[in-house]
C-alpha cells in the first residue's frame, strides 16, 4: 500500500528501525500536551470502539509501523464518553483520543487539554474532507480534530423480494413512502413498519434520528443548524412540522408495529431487533443507520437462512427520501482524532490518520466506511457499504451530524431522548416539545 510522501519524508524515527520496536514496550504515553520534540516510539490511543472493529484499528496501523517504525497502541473502552474527561483534567490523557462526538470533542477543548491540529493534518483534511466536515473539529475558528470513520443514518431496511413479489419499487420521494406503506399495508393486510426504540445506553434515540431527518429534509440545512445552535426551538413551527410527519408512520397502529404489537410496543422493542423481524418477513420497512447491516448476521429469513443483503437479495436499504425527487440530504455520525501531545511521532500518527491510505487500510478491514474523498469506496467489505461511502464523498450530498449529538448533553441526549419516548407513549406532541425545549434549562 502507497504511502503518502507527505508523512513519509517526516518519519527520521524509521532510522531506528528494529531496535526502535524493542524498545516500544517501555515507551510511555503523552499527555497534557507535553512531550513536544523527539519523537517516542510508541503512541497510545483510546477510544470507545472496542472488540473486533479495535482490533481492526489497531491492524490499519501495520503498514505505518512498518515504514516508519512508530508503535501504535489503540485501546478501547466501552465507558470511554464517561471517563474521558475525568482522565484528561486528572494527567491521565493518552496521546490521541478518538472522539465520537463533536459535543464531546468540544467538552475536551474546554479543558485547554487538546491541542490544535498540526499544519500539515489541516492541510490534509481541506484536501480529503468537505468543509462540513471540518467544521465539526473547529473551534473558535481553531482546528483541532480531523474525521476518521463515518456512518449514515436515514436509511429504510426492505426486502426486495418482497418488492419484487407485490410489484412495488423504492420510493423517490416523501410522499411516494406513504403511498408505498399504504399499498402495503393494503397488500398484506398489516402494518407496513417495525421501529425500536429501546437501548440499554440511552432509549429513545432511534426516535431522535427520525425527526432529525425530516427537519433536515422539509426545512433544509440551514433551519437544521439553526436548531442545532439552539436559534430555532423545539416548540417552533418548523421542529413541530417534522414531528407530525414522522408521526404519521410512528403513531399509526394502522403502519406499525409489524411483527411486535401496537403503537406502544416501539419502547419495548430492542433497536436492533427490528433486523430479525425485516429478515423474516414480518416487517416491511424499518428506519435504521448504515450500522443495522451487522445485525442481519445473527438473524434468519423465513427460510432459515442467513439473509443476503443486496440489491436482489433477502434484505436491503434505501436512503429515506425527501420532498424533492433528486435531492439529497442525509444525517450521519463519525469519529474525530484529537491530540493531547505534540511529539513528533504523535504529528506523524496524525497526518497518517487523516490520509486516504488510513481511510483504505481500514475500510478495507471490514465493516466501515469513510468520508474521506481520496479514500477508495471499492475496498468497502460489501455493496451496500460501497453505495453509502460513495454517497459520502458526493460533493452534491448535503451532510449534517447527528443533531442530538451536536446538542448540550441535557437536550441532547437528556430531554431529547426522552421525549421520543414520552411521545410513543402518548403523550401529545405540543406538550413534549415543551418539554424537550426545557432540557435547555438544566
Amino acid at each position: 500500500m502507497a504511502l503518502s510522501q507527505r508523512y513519509r519524508l517526516l518519519a527520521p524515527v524509521a532510522l531506528m528501525g528494529a531496535a526502535a520496536l524493542v524498545l516500544a514496550g517501555c515507551a510511555e504515553g503523552g499527555a497534557e500536551g507535553e512531550g513536544g520534540g523527539e519523537g517516542k516510539t510508541t503512541v497510545r490511543i483510546s477510544g470507545g470502539i472496542t472488540g473486533g472493529e479495535a482490533d481492526a484499528l489497531n491492524e490499519s496501523f501495520a503498514q505505518f509501523t512498518e515504514d516508519t517504525g512508530i508503535a501504535v497502541e489503540y485501546t478501547g473502552d466501552k465507558a470511554f464518553e464517561g471517563n474521558i474527561v475525568t482522565k484528561v483534567t486528572g494527567g491521565d490523557a493518552p496521546d490521541i483520543a478518538i472522539v465520537p462526538q463533536p459535543g464531546l470533542l468540544k467538552t475536551l477543548v474546554e479543558t485547554g487539554k487538546v491541542l490544535p491540529a498540526p499544519e500539515a493534518v489541516e492541510t490534509a483534511v481541506d484536501e480529503n474532507w468537505s468543509p462540513d466536515w471540518k467544521q465539526y473539529g473547529t473551534f473558535d475558528d481553531t482546528f483541532y480534530a480531523a474525521p476518521m470513520l463515518a456512518n449514515l443514518k436515514g436509511y429504510v431496511w426492505y426486502s426486495p423480494k418482497q418488492f419484487a413479489e407485490w410489484g412495488v419499487e423504492v420510493p423517490k420521494t416523501w410522499d411516494e413512502m406513504i403511498a408505498l406503506t399504504d399499498t402495503i399495508v393494503q397488500t398484506t393486510g398489516g402494518p407496513a413498519w417495525c421501529a425500536g426504540f429501546a437501548s440499554d445506553a440511552a432509549s429513545g434515540w432511534p426516535g431522535t434520528d427520525w425527526i432529525e431527518d425530516l427537519v433536515l429534509r422539509q426545512s433544509g440545512p440551514e433551519v437544521y443548524d439553526q436548531w442545532v445552535a439552539g436559534e430555532v426551538k423545539f416548540t417552533d413551527p418548523e421542529i413541530k412540522e417534522a414531528f407530525d410527519a414522522v408521526g404519521e408512520i410512528l403513531l399509526n397502529p394502522e403502519y406499525v408495529n409489524a411483527g411486535y404489537g401496537d403503537v406502544k410496543s416501539i419502547n419495548a422493542t430492542a433497536f436492533g431487533d427490528v433486523a430479525a423481524a425485516v429478515a423474516s418477513g414480518d416487517c416491511a420497512l424499518t428506519h435504521q443507520a448504515s450500522f443495522l447491516s451487522a445485525n442481519f448476521l445473527d438473524v434468519q429469513t423465513a427460510e432459515g437462512e442467513t439473509p443476503v443483503v443486496a440489491p436482489d437479495g433477502d434484505v436491503y436499504a434505501f436512503l429515506t427520501p425527501g420532498y424533492t425527487e433528486g435531492e439529497l440530504q442525509i444525517e450521519g455520525g463519525g469519529e474525530f482524532v484529537a491530540a493531547f501531545s505534540d511529539d513528533e511521532s504523535t504529528q506523524q500518527v496524525l497526518e497518517f490518520m487523516a490520509s486516504p491510505e488510513f481511510a483504505d487500510a481500514r475500510v478495507e478491514l471490514g465493516g466501515v466506511i469513510s468520508a474521506n474523498k481520496n479514500a477508495d469506496p471499492s475496498l468497502a467489505s460489501s455493496e451496500f457499504l460501497q453505495e453509502a461511502m460513495t454517497t459520502l464523498q458526493d460533493e452534491t450530498t448535503v451532510f449534517r451530524f447527528d443533531a442530538s449529538d451536536l446538542m448540550p448533553s441535557t437536550v441532547g441526549q437528556g430531554s431529547f431522548w426522552k421525549g421520543m419516548v414520552d411521545w410513543i407513549d402518548g403523550k401529545d406532541t405540543e406538550t413534549v416539545l415543551s418539554d424537550i425545549q426545557a432540557g435547555y434549562e438544566n
